[in-house]
């Protein structure tokens, strides 16, 4: 009934559009440019579906982070264990399963987990100049890993005299949130001469406890209230009652982010860039786990955690970019070399026990990626070589919080040498046929090898020291455009995906859930996908009315789920003191995973445009009497109307989620069964007012509420309850 609705809602604004004469100076929508290291072209000639969040958009939203971004979008859903998280899901493909890229550049790195990742949140939402989010295999175009997308980041580029007119510019951002007391802050300054280019960009970000909403979400029961927390007090665990049930203690951190840029012109028309990126975090409480209670012994019910949180979550990156035009054979050259370091550590101590684990990781990743562009009459062809190399070191101990006593325990992967190299070739082409008619057709092949030795092995016994793998890596796709008239289009893609086994999937000893661990498999081998979408694009002559949708089939093969194992021939180890049922991830054969998304945009009456966004995703494991698949989100999607003049922008929308069935969670999988009410997730909506004015010629006030009814409400999967009702305020002054 609910999604009926929503439908009939769309179609019936739909149809008022299309009567609904003009009274003022019509604007028009804009044509959307898509921007990433291997794409740069106008929506109207991508076969993929595509999703763009521009400049404007991004800085009058304003949300809190880059997550947030993404999932207020209407076109993908965001998973939260603790508020310095935010995990991408795009049909039905979560954490691995995505490929993010800042700038071109691949986040991913050989310990990103199938689960839930935070690493989005590392990029600067100030400094971002827009977002794309690809649907569907993105492995032909950016390799390993984008088996149901992409998501890519570019952040501002350092300008040159040509583009601002004046030597110095910048802007200076400062913003407050009542939902958990954010204070923010930001400063950048471009430096502009005719050849050389530096753009200087701060960010810091003081984050309080979350407070979730208060008032029913219709009539489904409150849960998630937390009415108590535990504290260390002069060296001994209590239990203390929280004097806010509603603040979910403790969620608070800080994150600090810096960027440097500098760009360099050679007479020639060489050009040249650095771009360095440093993020990184305080302490960050995997919220969650804290509520976890146990399930046995003296304390059964009671709070089970004392600790649990993950250090600072650190992100360096430096890349040299070098553009040369007609550079071999007529081609345009690009090269890309970067470095990343990546660092995450998990401390965790349970009740009573005053040994606190500590397991710390360290990535680094090195790639070199050049590509070639040759255009011709009717088309572009793009051509090139990519090459990577991950590195990690993994290590384990416990400290005791009163005696300081140090000692060794299992690291989260191999304590000995950890490493993947992947070396890709690919190509491109891109043809308008004729004016009605453009098609696309790609390809890439590659070689990966892993390795993976452990050094100690007495900590927790395996029976093998040491994981080799190699794997030839291969996909294409190919895509058409057909336009019967200019308002219409057509479209068509067929795409091929793959993701390579990485150190996560084969080699770690992990502690899925409380009495569950997961341990290493040396069998299993690359997840492939074969995609199907068929879409249909419409838009009036005048530019005020836009309707797609797309249809979309995923074949998914070998994918790799968690599901019973045994180890040394038992199906129940001994591990951290707890009897624990064994797991391991395995390639359980054949799934498949359909949908559907819409979205329609359309002017009103002269400046208010009204947009819509509705989508649907199921997903089953065939090789086990269709079982739901894991990381399928319920019906989601965005309402929202927005009028904008010169100096002040208005926009009020509505957030959506359908109902989550017990029955659809994978019981074996990453959806969180546990931390959710006995008969699902219950569906929510969350309404919105945001505005902006600008006030003098460089300055411009903005504020909002969201969440405006305070429902109490929490998205599918999550580990915490969605933030209550927040008004936040700020201003930007740009010089």
């Amino acid at each position: 009934m609910q999604l009926y609705v929503y439908v009939v809602s769309f179609f019936a604004v739909a149809n008022y559009a299309q009567t609904a004469k003009d009274t003022v100076q019509p604007k028009k929508l804009e044509e959307v440019t898509v921007t990433t290291s291997k794409l740069i072209k106008s929506k109207a000639f991508q076969s993929q579906n595509i999703s763009s969040i521009g400049q404007k958009e991004i800085e009058f939203q304003n949300f809190q982070n880059t997550a947030d971004i993404i999932a207020n979008s209407g076109t993908a859903t965001i998973q939260k264990s603790q508020q310095g998280g935010g995990s991408p899901v795009l049909r039905g493909f979560e954490a691995s399963r995505i490929l993010l890229l800042v700038d071109g550049i691949r986040m991913n790195n050989l310990i990103f987990r199938s689960g839930h990742l935070q690493n989005s949140i590392t990029v600067d939402k100030n400094m971002l100049e827009n977002i794309d989010v690809l649907f569907g295999s993105g492995s032909t175009l950016f390799g390993s890993d984008a088996l149901g997308g992409a998501i890519n980041m570019t952040t501002k580029k350092a300008k040159f005299l040509s583009d601002i007119k004046k030597p110095f510019t910048g802007n200076f951002i400062t913003r407050y949130s009542s939902v958990n007391q954010e204070k923010a802050g930001h400063f950048d300054l471009n430096y502009a001469t005719k050849n050389f280019a530096s753009l200087t960009s701060f960010s810091y970000t003081d984050f309080g406890d979350l407070l979730m909403g208060k008032n029913q979400n219709h009539n489904n029961p409150f849960f998630g209230e937390r009415d108590n927390y535990v504290e260390t007090i002069n060296g001994v665990d209590v239990v203390v009652a929280n004097d806010n049930k509603y603040l979910q203690k403790p969620s608070a951190y800080k994150q600090y982010d810096f960027m440097q840029k500098f760009a360099f012109k050679q007479a020639n028309g060489n050009q040249h860039s650095l771009n360095f990126q440093y993020s990184t975090t305080t302490e960050i409480d995997r919220f969650d786990r804290l509520t976890d209670l146990a399930t046995s012994g003296t304390r059964k019910g009671e709070l089970s955690r004392t600790k649990w949180y993950y250090g600072p979550q650190k992100r360096l990156l430096g890349i040299y970019n070098f553009t040369k035009e007609k550079a071999f054979l007529n081609s345009d050259l690009y090269i890309n070399l970067s470095c990343q370091n990546a660092e995450e550590s998990r401390f965790q101590r349970n009740f009573g026990n005053y040994n606190l684990q500590n397991r710390i990781e360290k990535a680094a990743m090195y790639s070199v990626d050049i590509v070639l562009k040759k255009k011709f009459t009717k088309g572009e062809l793009q051509y090139g070589i990519e090459s990577y190399l991950d590195d990690l070191k993994s290590e384990g101990f416990s400290n005791n919080i009163n005696t300081g006593e140090i000692l060794p325990i299992k690291s989260r992967y191999p304590n000995g040498k950890n490493n993947m190299i992947r070396n890709d070739l690919f190509v491109n082409y891109n043809e308008t046929i004729n004016e009605k008619t453009n098609w696309n057709i790609g390809g890439r092949m590659g070689f990966t090898t892993l390795n993976s030795t452990i050094d100690d092995n007495t900590l927790f016994k395996l029976p093998f020291v040491s994981i080799n793998q190699s794997n030839l890596t291969y996909s294409a796709n190919t895509g058409i455009i057909h336009k019967p008239n200019p308002n219409l289009s057509l479209i068509a893609d067929l795409s091929s995906g793959y993701r390579v086994p990485n150190i996560d999937d084969l080699s770690k000893v992990f502690e899925s859930t409380k009495g569950a661990i997961i341990v290493p498999n040396e069998n299993l081998k690359p997840e492939k996908t074969i995609s199907a979408d068929f879409g249909i694009r419409f838009g009036s002559k005048n530019k005020r009315f836009e309707f797609e949708t797309n249809y979309f089939y995923t074949k998914f093969i070998d994918a790799i789920v968690t599901d019973v194992f045994t180890f040394n021939g038992e199906d129940k180890v001994l591990y951290d003191g707890v009897l624990s049922s064994v797991t391991a991830n395995q390639n359980k054969g054949r799934a498949y995973i359909t949908g559907i998304n819409s979205g329609l945009k359309c002017f009103l009456v002269g400046n208010l445009l009204f947009d819509v966004s509705i989508n649907y995703t199921i997903g089953r494991i065939t090789e086990n009497k269709n079982q739901p698949l894991d990381h399928i989100a319920p019906l989601f999607g965005k309402v929202g109307l927005n009028y904008s003049k010169s100096i002040y922008t208005l926009n009020a929308y509505l957030l959506f989620n359908g109902k989550k069935d017990i029955r659809d969670y994978n019981p074996n999988g990453e959806d969180n069964q546990e931390y959710a009410p006995l008969n699902g997730m219950p569906a929510w909506q969350t309404y919105n007012l945001k505005g902006s004015i600008s006030i003098l010629k460089k300055a411009t006030v903005f504020a909002g509420i969201e969440n405006i009814l305070d429902i109490q409400y929490r998205t599918f999967s999550s580990g915490m309850n969605a933030p209550g009702r927040n008004i936040y305020g700020g201003l930007r002054y740009s010089f």
